[in-house]
């Protein structure tokens, strides 16, 4: 695990994940890999035609629509491949020590993440694709999510070095498993750290609270704790704005309120409403 693997597809966003791509591998001492991924459901390398109504008879006109879908689709990738040149140039601009290549692929996001995650320390995303910048969050996002299982970081259309983070802790296996990967990797190491837990429990929330404090500031954290009550979307994001927060931590999938929350649909949620980048830990 090596790298730092950057999605950028033209969309609005593809300059914020530049830019976090930028912060993330200078944080870690890593290089970058800009990935660019044409989608072969949009743009297939072959059209059958041959089933379609009325075009059996004029051959044609099949020819030509194949032909037309065959230049579109090498103009995708071309226009692709300047779309990496131009990536590339803003990440060696912004931190000419960070080593960046760039990756092209006619095919499957999914599957190409699978194939790069053996040589991945992290993934950067926007959260809205191309073909999605009119909807709340990209199409692919709750798939990567699902799918991948190192830690991803989701930006909006601008990112800026975040200052603080907040973790939202649980206390489940799957937090303490995220926490534990937070204090071993240097990505956050400098940042403030707001350990904040949602639990009507207050007693039993600082006592969790407190051992995961003393994980992090074992590892060099300046670490601040905090139990909310209340809905926790709406708790996390008060908290959030109060302290002036701009990066939001989380275990994807966690075994209590919490999980509630980040699962299914309550996980596109968070993010379709989330107004601060997301770094999402399996």
């Amino acid at each position: 695990m090596t790298n730092v693997i950057a999605c950028i597809d033209g969309s609005k966003a593809t300059l914020a994940v530049c830019d976090a791509s930028v912060w993330a591998a200078t944080q870690m001492t890593a290089p970058v890999t800009l990935l660019h991924v044409l989608d072969k459901s949009v743009y297939p390398t072959q059209l059958n035609l041959s089933g379609s109504i009325g075009l059996g008879t004029r051959e044609h006109l099949l020819d030509e629509m194949v032909e037309l879908e065959g230049r579109r689709s090498k103009l995708a990738l071309e226009q692709g491949k300047y779309m990496l040149e131009d990536a590339k140039t803003r990440v060696s601009d912004q931190q000419a020590t960070v080593s960046v290549d760039t990756l092209q692929r006619h095919g499957d996001l999914i599957e190409t993440l699978l194939e790069q995650e053996p040589n991945a320390r992290l993934v950067v995303m926007g959260r809205q694709g191309e073909q999605h910048q009119d909807q709340p969050i990209g199409s692919h996002i709750e798939s990567v999510i699902r799918t991948i299982k190192q830690p991803i970081l989701v930006v909006m259309a601008e990112f800026t070095a975040p200052e603080r983070f907040i973790f939202a802790y649980d206390a489940s296996a799957t937090a303490k498993k995220a926490l534990a990967r937070v204090a071993a990797s240097p990505l956050l190491k400098g940042l403030a750290c707001h350990l904040v837990m949602v639990s009507d429990n207050q007693t039993q929330a600082s006592a969790e609270l407190a051992a995961a404090a003393n994980t992090l500031s074992s590892a060099d954290f300046n670490v601040s704790t905090a139990v909310c009550q209340g809905e926790v979307q709406a708790a996390l994001e008060a908290y959030q704005v109060e302290h002036n927060i701009d990066l939001m931590v989380m275990g994807a999938y966690g075994h209590s309120r919490i999980r509630e929350f980040f699962v299914g649909s309550n996980t596109t949620r968070m993010i379709s409403k989330s107004k601060i980048p997301l770094l999402l830990l399996r």
